[in-house]
């Protein structure tokens, strides 16, 4: 028993993984003519069973058709400023998208800019849909559909500044919550998430408790926070300490969380927060690529089949080291996610990237990527044949 006790005693706490098989993705342009790209989303638009992707670009709002990717718009230019962003989900469970945009966008403007639009189909759903207006806050800039605990949905908006902020100071932000009866074309009703953020670029609603409900997790200059509602109020726990600009939750090969990061607000640092069980998850950051310029997108998801999570990265301004816009793929190559590595280059300075998606598109099983790019104006598939 002593010479087993001490056998255990001397496994090391993290040990290396095998070689991850080389990742693949065949590159399929959908889309060389955008204007900036500012947002995606992944939904079935048309109920055909297959998820279409969408686009809210600065003058429209668009999806392309799976699979022929023909384009048809869904509005034309909402606001006299630029659309911002968009969210799509199947919220009612009836096989069919319902959809928000966001649009009046001025950064500078902390008073008087923003709007919120519910979408609504005509009945052939091909069609031009209306748009109707919701109450807004100033500089509204991202918006996803939150699941909660009853099985239905809100609508989250997050501002980027409080009202009336100046050089990211001042009040902080209203980040509110919006929802609607049986019946999406009568009256929203707002509530408040939560008030204090500054700069708060994005944010993910994740799965991390048991449950039907999600809570969110925020990047925003004061660090990474979570957001988790409790017996009808929403409390906010600090994860991070460094201001950060994206943020996505994955797993690590020995299934402990970690939360990934682009540092800070369109940043050069693509930085992973292990699972810590007190303290903050930045105390032991691990920054595993520090050469992007303007770090603007970020998913999560296990593209290799290899039972955890990688991360893909993307940038939208020439970097420094190689003049490359493009994205990146990265992974752990300790079991404990204590070291991790740049396992691929996705693509190569042709998207020069404005967000970025993960989605089964032909329901393959594998998870292929979508992104949008700004200065390449283009809205490219990244179709993942990789072999796990």
């Amino acid at each position: 028993m002593i010479r087993l006790i001490t056998a255990l005693a001397l496994i090391p706490l993290a040990w290396a993984l095998p070689e991850a098989p080389t990742a693949v993705f065949r590159t399929q342009v959908i889309d060389n003519k955008i204007t900036i790209g500012y947002g995606l989303a992944i939904a079935d638009v048309d109920g055909d069973g297959k998820n279409d992707v969408l686009l809210v670009d600065a003058g429209e709002t668009v999806w392309y058709h799976n699979p022929s990717w023909e384009k048809r718009a869904l509005t034309g230019k909402l606001t006299e400023k630029d659309h911002v962003c968009l969210c799509a989900a199947d919220i009612t469970g009836d096989g069919l998208a319902e959809i928000a945009v966001g649009a009046e966008w001025n950064p500078g403007d902390t008073t008087q800019s923003g709007a919120v639009f519910a979408l609504y189909p005509q009945k052939d759903r091909l069609k031009i849909w209306e748009p109707k207006p919701l109450h807004h806050e100033p500089t509204v800039h991202r918006m996803q559909w939150v699941r909660e605990q009853s099985g239905g949905y809100f609508l989250a908006v997050l501002p980027l500044h409080g009202i009336g902020n100046k050089d990211g100071e001042g009040e902080g932000i209203n980040f509110l919550g919006y929802r609607t009866g049986t019946d999406p074309s009568k009256d929203w009703q707002t509530f408040l998430i939560h008030k204090g953020f500054h700069l708060a670029h994005n944010f993910d609603p994740v799965r991390w408790s048991p449950g039907k409900a999600e809570s969110l997790l925020i990047a925003c200059k004061e660090g990474i926070h979570l957001i988790a509602q409790a017996d009808g109020k929403w409390e906010a726990t600090r994860i991070t300490d460094k201001p950060a600009g994206e943020v996505r939750l994955g797993r690590s090969p020995d299934g402990k969380r970690f939360i990934a990061t682009v540092e800070p607000m369109h940043g050069n640092e693509v930085v992973i927060n292990p699972e810590s069980a007190d303290g903050l998850w930045s105390d032991k950051r691990l920054v595993i690529d520090d050469t992007l310029n303007q770090g603007h997108a970020l998913v999560t998801g296990d593209f290799l089949g290899l039972g955890y999570d990688q991360v893909v990265a993307g940038w939208r301004e020439p970097n420094q080291s190689e003049n490359k816009v493009g994205l990146r793929l990265y992974l752990p190559t300790e079991q404990n996610g204590s070291k991790w590595k740049l396992h691929s280059v996705i693509d190569d300075n042709t998207m020069a990237c404005e967000d970025l998606k993960a989605a089964d598109l032909d329901q393959d099983g594998k998870i292929d990527l979508i992104a949008s790019g700004r200065a390449t104006k283009n809205v490219v598939v990244y179709w993942n044949k990789s072999t796990p």
